[in-house]
């Protein structure tokens, strides 16, 4: 049976404890790792592989050994308890062997979950697995995940009391980070918020929401667009220490007055803006910068973009200018002719 997207979601958080077999395919391996991970611990549970009532088998070890699939789903196992077998890496030149253990498939053996790449329509694998009484098949696309999928993650990682905005961050922040990361993200506002019985905030998300160089470069360009000079060489020097270039620095400094401009240039206002941007803006980054096109202005903004380019073009030219000084000096230009 072909599962939809909705009816996978559902599917993966309680599996058929009576089904032959699933198969998850995707071109994305991380979000395909993610769904066998779910569906096997919500199917035999997540002491299996210690208790020994979980097998893995990988494509390449099958095409040499086929019979090591039926007999791992024939074999019985010490401890009590539902049993599976992983078959890992499945192609389409496995589909005789995956059929063959399929059609001897009883009531009580464990049962297939196969995960593979990209499958076409065509595939021999997809067409087993869909057209089987009692199996199932599954694609995992390249789509964020739904409300609903995130609610559901937001209950598994124990986060009940949860504000609306929160909410909202944090569904915008599914659709940013790859899934392994969105959910160590959940888990580690799970544990930020252990104990607190106040409502999760978008401050909160914020705090624990991964930190890249981009982020650090954030808070340099928010620090020069507040006018907040005396920090800029304190913010210069730990980038500089991480390896960030001039060039990587005037080009972020670009990428974030524009982003500026456009919020101030749009019709509605900043705010309006805001929710056009994607990738989106939301919790206290968002309010930030919104507050800094709204001082800045449109006029500004463009004086601003302009000293950036004139400065870009120094750094890619001949001259012998030391370029860390050539940046430090546009930066604080900034900073100091800004609007107060």
């Amino acid at each position: 049976m072909k599962l939809s997207t909705r009816d996978a979601a559902a599917y993966f958080r309680k599996p058929d404890p009576n089904a032959t077999g699933l198969l998850i395919f995707g071109a994305d391996a991380m979000r395909v790792a993610e769904r066998r991970k779910q569906v096997l611990t919500a199917l035999v549970g997540p002491d299996a592989e210690t208790e020994m009532r979980l097998t893995r088998i990988n494509g390449s070890d099958l095409r040499k050994e086929p019979a090591l699939l039926l007999d791992a789903v024939k074999a019985v196992g010490f401890f009590p308890g539902p049993r599976a077998v992983h078959v890992e890496s499945a192609v389409d030149g496995l589909s005789d062997v995956i059929a063959t253990a399929l059609t001897d498939w009883k009531p009580g053996d464990a049962q297939i979950i196969a995960t593979a790449g990209a499958l076409n329509a065509r595939s021999a694998l997809r067409k087993l697995f869909e057209s089987h009484r009692s199996t199932y098949a599954a694609g995992i696309y390249d789509d964020p995940p739904s409300r609903q999928e995130v609610e559901q993650m937001l209950s598994d990682s124990g986060l009940r009391n949860i504000a609306p905005p929160a909410a909202e961050a944090l569904s915008m922040l599914s659709r940013t980070l790859e899934p392994g990361d969105f959910r160590q993200t959940l888990e580690k506002v799970a544990l930020y918020k252990s104990g607190d019985d106040t409502p999760l905030t978008p401050e909160d998300v914020d705090a624990c929401a991964p930190r890249s160089t981009e982020a650090d470069l954030d808070d340099l360009f928010s620090v020069v667009a507040e006018a907040r000079k005396e920090e800029i060489a304190l913010v210069l020097s730990r980038l500089y220490a991480q390896g960030v270039t001039p060039v990587t620095l005037c080009i972020g400094a670009t990428r974030f007055f524009r982003t500026l401009h456009a919020l101030a240039s749009d019709p509605g206002g900043p705010s309006s803006g805001a929710a056009k941007l994607r990738p989106p803006l939301f919790g206290p980054k968002r309010d930030r910068m919104v507050r800094q096109a709204e001082r800045w202005g449109r006029r500004s903004l463009e004086k601003a973009l302009q000293t950036l380019t004139d400065t870009d073009l120094q750094l890619r030219s001949a001259s012998r200018a030391p370029q860390q000084a050539l940046v430090e000096r546009a930066l604080l230009r900034l900073a100091l002719t800004g609007p107060r």
